[in-house]
């Protein structure tokens, strides 16, 4: 196949990676078989494509970048690959005119759209099979993250999926050469989530970590609605210290916080 050549766009957060072993090490962590359908976030130049393409049966790959389209049509003409123009934070399943189920996703993604991407994925998407994105190394340990060190990115992903860091890469391993390194994150969606509500629940997560600085049971206390003496006792029932921050808790403890506030 032909060779793609264009000046990467600063504004659409563009490197591409040109490491043909990257490359395998990202097809090997999504373990693709004929029987796949693959969506790709963002193909560039079509590097990951093309490897993608010797697996899957059918790829799906959405393109932003209006000057990259024709040139990634015409390359993969004739293939498993469907190019469509579009933002993948606006962009519908049901605009593919076909329902989509059973799938997995797969991208290198600019590094700014991560955390509103896998919201996007979660609350509005049918559940794919896993994902496997580069993302900058940074929020990789972000989402990997275990108390002390909790986050809303970390209980957000942790909640719907099981997260695993495949690897490591060196910023050298793309074009233009990035500021930051960045790592292969492989994400497998549970079949069952912790708790039915993800909406009430992430309403108290947010309320807990509205404020990092201030302890956990005033965070609540202020933005929840309830009153102190009421989450006092709810933390006592828990087991929860009185004098813990937000970042110090489990998503266990967190799931068991929020079934204690709903029932009260």
């Amino acid at each position: 196949m032909t060779r793609l050549s264009i000046t990467p766009k600063k504004s659409l957060g563009q490197n591409f990676l040109v490491n043909p072993r990257i490359l395998d090490k990202i097809v090997a962590a999504a373990e693709i078989t004929k029987k796949d359908k693959v969506l790709e976030v963002g193909p560039g130049t079509g590097n990951l494509t093309e490897k993608l393409a010797e697996k899957a049966g059918l790829i799906i790959a959405i393109e932003k970048d209006r000057r990259l389209i024709e040139s990634l049509k015409e390359k993969f003409r004739n293939t498993s690959v469907k190019i469509i123009e579009g933002d993948i934070l606006k962009f519908r399943i049901s605009d593919l005119g076909f329902r989509i189920s059973n799938y997995k996703i797969i991208g290198n993604i600019p590094y700014y759209i991560t955390s509103k991407f896998l919201r996007t994925v979660f609350d509005d998407w049918p559940r794919p099979k896993l994902i496997v994105l580069t993302i900058q190394k940074e929020v990789a340990q972000r989402i990997m993250a275990k108390p002390p060190q909790m986050n809303l990115l970390a209980l957000s992903v942790q909640f719907f999926s099981e997260p695993k860091i495949i690897g490591y890469i060196s910023k050298e391993n793309f074009r233009p050469v990035p500021k930051v390194d960045s790592a292969i994150i492989k994400l497998m969606p549970k079949e069952k989530l912790p708790i039915d509500d993800p909406e009430k629940f992430f309403k108290i997560v947010r309320a807990g970590f509205s404020q990092k600085r201030k302890l956990l049971v005033s965070n609540l206390s202020k933005k929840s609605g309830i009153i102190k003496e009421e989450l006092l006792q709810i933390f006592e029932k828990t087991g929860i210290p009185l004098n813990i921050r937000a970042e110090n808790l489990s998503l266990k403890q967190w799931v068991e916080l929020s079934d204690y506030i709903k029932k009260r």
